[in-house]
């Protein structure tokens, strides 16, 4: 065999210039100096949750991204890719509220992710209407002290929208580095509650970040709004009148409501009309505001011992109990690799600590909404329809005030051949109602929550007629 002929100095100072061509134009992710974040990726990984069913096809990661080095806070984060070719699916980030809610532990544990804790808390099962069977979905724990999420700080206590809001931003950023296969894929928002703040005040940064950038990291192109708090006013008139028509409360309760309350923030009321709602509340007796036809579970207390609507936590009392069992166990959390740290206290679905100590929440996101919608983002909001705590006539009051052009007027929609709920389009916007949801649309409907989420990433309409 002939050896390879030696370089001629001409041949050498050529290999010289395609090699610096090399250095300057090859990607980031290609020079072995910039593997950290891809290494990170894998170390995410989760290889198997306890419990798991053996017929999982579909990859997980979870772990930590830093969003403020000096103050020691991190969030936790759920990656759960799409079931079937991922690779072509969009992202989609879910949000819960509270604020001080855990997203692991709602929109994960009991809506849209793929498992459910059995009553053993031991033992997992395949949601069969999980929505990462039309795309990839990222659960994140916000603000830090929430869930998993921590900080190092003792001021981290203290905190509010804008924070949450920047938080948040940061986390997209540095996630995307960390899974740069997400990059520039088509990516929304979806969630409920108060996400009704965290996810426009979310979508507001990354629309004014995105400006002038003509091919954007983050391919934003709309969000998924689920009985969300917009406007503290509307919200309040609209919840109110729920509460009357449905016959919760008595005649001069409700006027003592509409005296005291409208003019209220959602989480800062005033002594009167923290008076209202306490009498509404006993009037209420033992029933889950979060679904109003549902039974209650042993463990909720009386109504009438908590003076707020929103202090009252049914759902976490009933559903995600053995979610908590789950998520405490020590094996859980390193599978997860949660709780890095050592968490000086139980794993909780939602953090008093953190909603005691919020600094800021405005009075209203429509003026935000009016900015999305003038950005052309795709915007679906909806509603559980036995929902006592965020109602529809709540939303519906709310975005009334936008005064959108209306494109197609109220109608019915359907899931084949039954009634799913009713609709209204409008000129950058589109409100749906869910027939017998609450608060937690997918929990309480979770076939017509697949099927709402399927027609929104097409961004089709749900079917006029039986099909």
């Amino acid at each position: 065999m002939r050896g390879l002929p030696l370089c001629s100095p001409q041949c050498l100072s050529g290999f010289i210039f395609v090699a610096l061509l090399v250095c300057l134009f090859v990607p980031p992710l290609a020079m072995s100096a910039d593997l950290t974040y891809p290494k990170q990726q894998e170390r995410d990984r989760i290889i198997k949750l306890p419990g798991q069913p053996s017929n999982v096809r579909f990859s997980q990661y979870s772990g930590y991204v830093t969003v403020d080095a000096k103050a020691g806070r991190a969030l936790f984060y759920w990656l759960v890719e799409a079931s079937k070719k991922p690779e072509s699916k969009p992202l989609v980030l879910w949000l819960n509220g509270g604020p001080g809610c855990s997203s692991i532990a709602y929109g994960a544990s009991e809506e849209v992710g793929p498992f459910r804790v059995r009553p053993d808390g031991q033992t997992l099962s395949l949601s069969p209407h999980a929505w990462n069977k039309v795309a990839n979905l990222l659960f994140l724990d916000s603000p830090a002290g929430v869930g998993f999420s921590y900080s190092n700080s003792s001021s981290d206590r203290r905190t509010g929208d804008k924070r949450t809001g920047n938080d948040a931003y940061k986390f997209l950023r540095r996630w995307f580095e960390r899974f740069r296969q997400f990059k520039y894929r088509t990516f929304y928002i979806a969630g409920e509650s108060y996400a009704g703040h965290y996810i426009p005040e979310l979508s507001k940064i990354i629309v004014d970040r995105n400006k002038g950038v003509n091919n954007p990291i983050i391919n934003f192109k709309g969000f998924l709004l689920g009985n969300p708090l917009i406007d503290d006013f509307y919200d309040n008139i609209g919840t109110f009148e729920f509460w009357w028509n449905h016959g919760l409360v008595g005649d001069s309760t409700y006027a003592q409501l509409n005296e005291s309350c409208p003019r209220d923030s959602f989480l800062f009321p005033s002594d009167d009309c923290s008076t209202a709602l306490s009498s509404a509340y006993s009037e209420f007796g033992n029933i889950n505001p979060y679904a109003i036809y549902q039974s209650p579970c042993d463990q909720l207390a009386t109504l009438n011992k908590a003076p707020l609507p929103w202090k009252f936590r049914g759902n976490d009392q009933c559903v995600v109990k053995y979610t908590k069992l789950y998520m405490n166990r020590a094996d859980v959390q390193r599978a997860l690799h949660a709780n890095i740290t050592g968490i000086p206290h139980p794993w909780v679905t939602c953090s008093d600590v953190i909603r005691g100590g919020w600094t800021d929440s405005p009075r209203s996101m429509l003026p935000i909404f009016q900015q999305l919608i003038a950005a052309g983002l795709r915007i679906w909001v909806f509603s559980g329809d036995t929902d006592a705590v965020l109602p529809l006539t709540a939303t519906r009051y709310s975005l009334k005030a936008l005064n959108l052009q209306v494109n197609t007027t109220w109608h019915a929609w359907y899931d084949k051949h039954q009634v799913g709920g009713w609709t209204e389009t409008y000129e950058g916007l589109t409100y749906l109602t869910v027939r017998g949801a609450g608060h937690e649309v997918p929990l309480t409907q979770p076939k017509l929550a697949l099927t709402l989420f399927r027609h929104f990433l097409a961004n089709k309409m749900l079917p006029m007629t039986p099909n």
